[in-house]
């Protein structure tokens, strides 16, 4: 996979498929990431620093997401 950068969320696939362009709040993520506390309706955005996560902490949001077109 890729390795993880800010722009990058970890989603569960079963939810968001992998490789698909997730909006929140307006801004663009891409789902690149899964995790093990990643289940269900939990998206983790992906920080420049610890702090910065910490210091967004946890939040409720209305998520979009285009699910990368099948070849």
């Amino acid at each position: 996979g890729l390795p993880v950068a800010p722009g990058m969320v970890a989603v569960d696939p079963d939810v968001i498929p992998l490789g698909s362009r997730v909006f929140i709040n307006g801004v663009e993520y891409l789902a690149a990431d899964t995790g093990g506390a990643i289940k269900g309706n939990i998206i983790d955005i992906a920080m420049e620093t610890h702090k910065e996560a910490d210091d967004f902490g946890r939040r409720a949001a209305e998520v979009w997401f285009i699910a990368p077109q099948e070849q």
